[in-house]
């Protein structure tokens, strides 16, 4: 999965498979302003889990 731009913001997210763990790297006009840790199972993270959680981390924001 590549990155999501909603509203000025880019969410890159990145994983391990050894780790069964990621981040979701947030930035704002290029400038890093937060990570959304995570943790999945199998081969690579649900697509749908990243996009939840982008969604979430907008409402939150109010963005």
């Amino acid at each position: 999965m590549g990155a999501i731009e909603r509203n000025g913001y880019r969410f890159e997210p990145e994983f391990s498979v050894i780790s069964q763990n990621g981040a979701i790297h947030v930035f704002h006009n290029g400038k890093f302003v937060d990570e959304l840790k995570f943790e999945f199972s199998g081969k690579f993270p649900e697509n749908d889990q990243i996009e939840d959680m982008v969604a979430q981390y907008c409402i939150r924001h109010g963005l």
